[in-house]
């Protein structure tokens, strides 16, 4: 259940509420993993996703994001990366993070939520910072995800740690009205 607060004496930030979509000309969603025993890193990120925010609505933040559309500058890394080994974007094509808590304190949403991949889930815990832009939020928030957990071990000789640096760099815009 998603649970929307603020700490100490602050009041909801008025910018903030609303309904807002992500943006996604405008945004990324990034992940780091080290390889090579540590030594090197494989960065990549998600051509395709959606994502929400609307601190009145259970959950309060949703992205889904389309397992295919993940990118490294690599093609026969891609390839993998969608295969069974790792995603398996044939059978389970989204990852999903759906929040289970957000509390803000001013600027700062305090999330607590679940990431959702291949039938799997684990917890993740962030802070997502936001700034008003015009008529837009931005929003950054980063967290470490135990891939391992979610089935995506495969590493010859071991090379891969079990943790992945996932980001989210964007702009939110004001959600539109759905038809009646």
């Amino acid at each position: 259940m998603s649970i929307t607060r603020t700490t100490s004496n602050h009041r909801p930030d008025e910018t903030i509420l609303g309904r807002w979509q992500l943006d996604p000309q405008r945004s990324t969603i990034e992940f780091r993993a080290r390889h090579f025993w540590g030594l090197a890193i494989v960065k990549g990120h998600f051509d395709d996703y959606q994502g929400r925010l609307d601190l009145s609505s259970d959950p309060a933040i949703e992205l889904t994001i389309d397992a295919a559309s993940v990118q490294t500058g690599n093609p026969k890394r891609d390839r993998h990366l969608r295969s069974a080994d790792f995603f398996d974007a044939e059978n389970h094509p989204q990852l999903r993070f759906v929040s289970d808590s957000v509390v803000q304190d001013d600027y700062t949403l305090k999330v607590r939520g679940r990431l959702f991949a291949r039938d799997r889930s684990i917890p993740l815990a962030l802070d997502a910072h936001i700034r008003r832009t015009g008529h837009g939020l931005e929003i950054e928030a980063a967290t470490t995800a135990l891939h391992g957990e979610l089935g995506m071990s495969w590493s010859p000789l071991r090379m891969i740690p079990q943790r992945s640096e996932l980001l989210v760099k964007g702009c939110l815009v004001p959600a539109r009205q759905r038809a009646a």
